[in-house]
């Protein structure tokens, strides 16, 4: 552990840009949240979570992967993909390659959902970021958080839609 005279203290630059990522990670999340659940009754997660399977080959995806992909634990996965088994939107079925895992696959009903979320959520997104931001400022943010994403992730790189099945 480091003692007082080795810390590596945050200048006046510094502080401010910890302190504008601390907000970017408090804020959009609330906002995005917010749009979801006004317009969909789904949270972020749920709506995540929705998403990743509908990108997912097959629309279909190990759960543990899931998992991962959302930084969920498996217990917070569980509650999410049972209501979305509630709603009709996702079932859960034993991978046929592989009995150990359990999948999440995406109904007829679960997609039109999907389609029917989508285009609010990204104007969400739209009018959060990218309204805000130059062409390049945006390129530069990109690059910026998945330089970041690689230090602080478990899988070392940023999500992108799921590869498996």
């Amino acid at each position: 552990m480091n003692d007082a005279s080795e810390t590596r203290w945050l200048s006046e630059e510094q502080d401010f840009t910890w302190r504008a990522v601390w907000s970017l990670m408090t804020w959009l999340p609330t906002k995005l949240d917010k749009q979801l659940r006004e317009e969909s009754g789904l949270s972020l997660y749920e709506y995540y979570a929705l998403s990743q399977i509908s990108e997912a080959p097959n629309r279909s995806i190990r759960l543990s992967e899931l998992a991962g992909i959302t930084n969920m634990t498996l217990s917070h996965l569980s509650r999410v993909i049972s209501r979305m088994m509630k709603a009709g939107w996702v079932e859960r079925v034993p991978d046929p390659e592989d009995g150990r895992y359990t999948l999440g696959i995406l109904t007829d009903a679960g997609w039109d959902k999907v389609e029917e979320i989508a285009p609010g959520h990204v104007e969400a997104v739209q009018q959060a970021i990218f309204d805000q931001l130059t062409e390049e400022q945006a390129k530069a943010l990109g690059e910026t958080a998945a330089r970041v994403v690689e230090a602080v992730s478990p899988h070392g790189e940023v999500t992108g839609p799921p590869t498996t099945r």
